[in-house]
């Protein structure tokens, strides 16, 4: 995998955003960045995704370890499989959410059709998938209570005129869907729309989480139906609606630390490190910093040093 993007660069593509939008997926040409800490500890890699909330978890990560003394390399990519490619090896830690990297584990095991784990509790879902994750040399750190699960919404207008609350309202309804990449097929995206909503999903248009491009396909009319999470403070600026999620297709979404067994061994105290970042943080006031990114166009990387400092973090 060499899709690599500074923070810098996921700040000044933040930075450029119209007030309402949360951003694009920011890693199609990017090219890698690192930070030194005291260098005492060694290096280590980050890599996750690109859409705003995981930027910002991951430039939390990168400030913590370097704090801590690492040197930390961080690499930021449109989807879960470019960076699973090298998870563990070439990775070491990736900011990650409890129910997308067990069912991603279990979806490359068992075949894209297997039955999803589909436990509401973070901690509960970590044990269903224990084995999995065992045999792929991964450790997940304590989940946060912090959760952002996908969600999926129109436009105000659209939710009027079809008298739309719930995704159950579009049963039998065909509608183009903007999502990420990997979306199509997925049990918690295209596929449990289709097979569990009974919705004529007409095309998946891959532009991407939480996107300028997904937001912008929905208001022009281009798709009905858009993807983005939970803890997406900009919908009702931009005339945008969630449609509740009634027959909770979506597994638990804790925010939770991903670390290579391997390097972890080696390394113990990255538990140290991040397991605060997770007590830390809530559904609330990521939501709250989410905002901060995406409306007040404030960097990522500024909104985590303010968030870790007001913790006690650094």
């Amino acid at each position: 995998m060499q899709l690599r993007l500074t923070l810098a660069a996921v700040a000044s593509a933040s930075a450029v955003l119209l007030a309402g939008c949360a951003g694009d997926d920011l890693a199609s040409d990017s090219s890698g960045s690192s930070s030194e800490g005291s260098g005492d500890k060694g290096s280590v890699a980050i890599a996750g995704q690109s859409f705003p909330e995981a930027a910002l978890v991951a430039a939390m990560y990168d400030q913590l370890l370097t704090e801590a003394g690492y040197t930390t390399e961080v690499t930021l990519v449109d989807a879960r499989d470019a960076y699973m490619a090298d998870f563990p090896g070439n990775v070491d830690v990736v900011p990650e959410y409890v129910g997308g990297i067990v069912n991603f584990l279990n979806a490359s095991e068992n075949g894209a059709k297997a039955e999803p784990f589909t436990a509401g509790d973070g901690a509960e879902l970590v044990e269903q998938g224990g084995d999995l994750l065992t045999g792929a040399g991964i450790t997940l750190l304590e989940p946060s209570a912090a959760a952002d699960s996908n969600a999926f919404f129109v436009t105000q207008e659209f939710a009027e005129e079809n008298d739309l609350a719930t995704l159950s309202d579009l049963e039998g309804e065909s509608v183009a869907l903007a999502a990420a990449p990997d979306c199509e097929g997925r049990l918690d995206c295209e596929g449990g729309l289709s097979d569990e909503y009974g919705i004529d999903v007409t095309e998946v248009l891959p532009l991407g989480y939480a996107s300028n491009q997904t937001y912008q396909a929905v208001l022009d009319g281009e798709v009905e139906l858009g993807e983005t999470s939970t803890t997406d403070g900009t919908l009702e600026s931009q005339g945008l609606v969630v449609l509740e999620d009634d027959q909770q297709i979506q597994p638990a979404q804790n925010l939770v630390p991903a670390v290579s067994t391997e390097f972890l061994e080696a390394n113990p105290d990255v538990e140290e490190v991040l397991n605060p970042l997770m007590a830390a943080l809530t559904t609330e006031n990521l939501t709250e910093l989410n905002g901060r990114v995406a409306v007040d166009r404030e960097q990522p990387e500024d909104v985590a040093t303010d968030f870790l400092t007001e913790q006690g973090l650094l």
